[in-house]
Order: C-alpha cells, then sequence, then structure tokens
C-alpha cells in the first residue's frame, strides 16, 4: 500500500530582542525607500487618503459612513500595505521595481492569507463601532435629548466626561491590541508560507518580548497618523508609506 509522506511544519521563526536603535534604524530605511521610490508610496497610500475623504464627503457620523469604513478600509488597507512591503522587498533584495510585477504580488495575496487578515480586521472594526456605540449609551442614553454635533457642553458635563474617559480606555486597549495582532503578522504572511492565525500569534509574541520598544512604536505611529490626517489627510502620503515602509524593516529584524 502506497504511503503520502506528511510535510513537515516550517518552524516558529526566533523573535529578537528589539531595541531603540532598531526603531530608529527602521525609520531610516523607511525614509530612504520612500525616497527611493516615491511613486509607489504615494500610489499605495492614495488608497487610504481616497477612502478618508470619501467618508467625509459622504458625511461622517451617519450610518452609512459608520458600515462604510468598517467594511471598506479594513478590507482594502492590508492590500495596499502588502505593496509596500513588497516594494521594500524588492529593494533589500536588489530586484528591479517593476510596476506589473509589484501590483501581481499585490494581486496574487487575494489567494494566500491576506483576505482572511482582512475578514479579522472588519470583524474587529464592527464590534470595536459596536462597543464604542454602547459605551456612548451607557453613559448617555438617559439624559435629555441634544444634538451632540452642535451642543458641545453636553460632553463637559459628568456623563460626557465620564464617556470621553471610557472610550479613551477602551479604545486605546483595542487599538493596542489590534496593533499587537498585526505589527508583524502582515509583513509575515507576505515574506513566510504562514497561516494567518499563527502570524497574528507570532506577532503578539514579539510585542510581549519587547513591550517598551513596541509600544514607544505604536505611540509613533499613532501620533504621526494623527499629525497626517489633520490637512484633509494630505501627510498621509508621507507618513504611511514612511512607516509602511520602515515596518517592513522592523520586521526583518523581530523575526530572525
Amino acid at each position: 500500500m502506497e504511503q503520502t509522506e506528511a510535510v513537515a511544519a516550517a518552524p516558529l521563526p526566533v523573535i529578537a530582542q528589539l531595541t531603540l536603535a532598531d526603531l530608529r534604524d527602521a525609520l531610516g530605511l523607511g525614509w530612504q525607500d520612500f525616497r527611493r521610490a516615491p511613486g509607489f508610496g504615494l500610489f499605495f497610500s492614495a488608497v487610504y487618503v481616497a477612502i478618508g475623504l470619501g467618508f467625509v464627503l459622504s458625511g461622517a457620523g451617519t450610518v452609512l459612513w459608520t458600515f462604510a469604513l468598517s467594511l471598506a478600509f479594513p478590507l482594502f488597507a492590508p492590500f495596499a500595505a502588502v505593496g509596500l512591503y513588497e516594494v521594500s522587498r524588492r529593494m533589500e533584495a536588489g530586484a528591479a521595481l517593476d510596476w506589473t510585477r509589484i501590483l501581481g504580488v499585490v494581486k496574487a495575496e487575494k489567494d494566500r492569507q491576506i483576505p482572511w487578515m482582512g475578514a479579522i480586521l472588519t470583524i474587529y472594526v464592527l464590534f470595536w463601532s459596536f462597543l464604542a456605540h454602547m459605551i456612548f449609551a451607557l453613559f448617555m442614553g438617559l439624559s435629555v435629548m441634544t444634538n451632540i454635533t452642535t451642543s458641545h457642553e453636553v460632553f463637559l458635563s459628568s456623563q460626557g466626561l465620564g464617556m470621553i474617559a471610557a472610550e479613551l480606555a477602551v479604545g486605546g486597549g483595542l487599538a493596542f491590541l489590534l496593533f499587537a495582532l498585526t505589527v508583524t503578522s502582515l509583513p509575515h504572511l507576505l515574506d513566510r508560507e504562514v497561516d494567518f492565525v499563527t502570524a497574528m500569534i507570532v506577532s503578539v509574541a514579539v510585542v510581549r518580548q519587547n513591550p517598551g520598544v513596541m509600544a514607544l512604536w505604536a505611540a509613533l505611529i499613532a501620533g504621526a497618523t494623527l499629525l497626517a490626517v489633520a490637512p484633509l489627510f494630505l501627510g498621509l502620503f508621507v507618513a504611511l508609506p514612511v512607516f509602511g515602509h520602515a515596518t517592513w524593516h522592523l520586521y526583518r529584524r523581530a523575526l530572525l
């Protein structure tokens, strides 16, 4: 009787001990990659900027806007990130930066693990949105009906301040958890044959082993993104590609 040989599972990568120097070097290399190939950075960043502007023009705060944010952004964002990682990977390997091949890699990801990551992100954002609305209802649901878009003083009431504190605490915790799940998992999925669950577990392990460095990295990304969003999202054309390329280089240092 013919026997089928079992395929050995790929070994898990070794997680490195990261330092502040690794963050500095990753940012420097990210800026260098963006300067070497700005067209790719601007192109993939345009996905984020277009979606952000679309949300604003369609009317932020409406049900339509909430569902568009919850469904469109998490599904498209990983593919745009993969494009930036692929550019950095090719630069690192000395390969040609060919539009057809790079876009081909991004397209090919639809048949691998990235769509699963997009689905996980979508569910996560939907839950986050539901939780934010629930917190609002818990603090403000029994108060006198007020149009919060024009009566901002409601946020200075005891209920309003309590709601803001709860939203910040819960939102910050969920944001950092999402960061931990994705900080190395997306480049990991592009670089190696691994399933998305394993990639997320490894990503969380990287954060757990390097809590201070990774917390600083998360704060840098959050701060730069907030500053970049201010001028009609235009700052994202620089911040996103630089941090996207830098994330690839940090991933290469984190997983050996």
